[in-house]
């Protein structure tokens, strides 16, 4: 016997929806440069005024800045790392092709129709993708009615998750839309 709540399982459910949507999509990774670099998008998951570290979007390779080229923790880059010489186990940014912060924030305005009967079609726990009209994409999760802010608070804590799909997706904003047993994430240029 364990003394977890029973709505812990359904939030168990979301959370892997969220889980398996951050994994997928996205293509195969960076190419090698001829000098041992990478090219790919990269999420900077924190920055200081020392060093950086960027995660590949594509691959989920980590790669440890030697040294802060000005990037701040959220942004996507696409661009260019290499290894630092002689021992090859520190990254630099060398190349930077496009550079875009990603904001990710909690909307007032209530889901669509549209979602909400998206929602209702799909059992608790279960996420539905839709392309958005113009760029982007669209992500509705059926949640308990009774833990749908504990929802919205797991999918804002985990900002990276969505800042990693966004970067993917080529755009620029994540917003966060809630009704009462629905939860609707919007990547938006």
């Amino acid at each position: 016997m364990t003394d977890r709540d029973p709505d812990e399982s359904e939030l168990d459910a979301v959370r892997d929806a969220l889980a398996e949507a951050a994994d997928t999509a996205g293509d195969a990774g960076p190419a090698d440069t001829a000098d041992g670099g990478r090219d790919g998008v990269f999420l900077v998951t924190h920055a200081d005024d020392a060093s950086a570290v960027l995660r590949d979007v594509g691959s989920g390779q980590v790669h440890t800045l030697s040294s802060n080229p000005g990037v701040a923790e959220g942004e996507a880059i696409e661009g260019v790392v290499a290894p630092d010489p002689p021992m090859n186990v520190s990254w630099q940014l060398v190349e930077v092709e496009e550079r875009r912060e990603i904001a990710v924030e909690e909307s007032e305005e209530p889901p669509t129709q549209h979602s909400i009967d998206l929602a209702a079609d799909q059992p608790v726990g279960e996420l539905t993708r839709t392309e958005r009209a113009g760029t982007g994409e669209i992500h509705v999760i059926s949640v308990p009615e009774n833990d749908t802010e504990r929802a919205v608070a797991d999918v804002l804590d985990d900002a990276d998750t969505s800042r990693t799909r966004a970067a993917r997706l080529g755009v620029n904003r994540v917003e966060i839309r809630s009704a009462p047993g629905v939860v609707v994430v919007r990547y938006m240029p």
